[in-house]
């Protein structure tokens, strides 16, 4: 017998999404909901931050590579900051 995954609610870029409680969301996975043409070798650079994330981490910046622990009701927003 599985044991059933936990979502939570998470906001991006205003658009609501489901992501499972015990896994942590990273930066490509963020970049790709906003911008589905995301490549990461395309010379573009993106900027990620959070909100309302865990008591230890409530704000930030989320950096390339990098992941978070989600909670509900985390946002996160995201730009497209530059091309080379």
């Amino acid at each position: 017998m599985t044991e059933e995954k936990k979502l939570v609610t998470i906001i991006v870029e205003g658009t609501p999404h489901e992501w499972p409680r015990d896994e942590k969301l990273c930066f490509d996975q963020v970049v790709i909901w906003v911008y589905p043409d995301y490549s990461p070798s395309d010379g573009r650079t993106y900027t990620v931050t959070f909100e309302k994330g865990h008591d230890d981490k409530h704000e930030g910046q989320l950096v390339k590579g990098g992941c978070v622990k989600v909670k509900n009701g985390m946002t996160f927003n995201v730009s497209r900051t530059g091309e080379s």
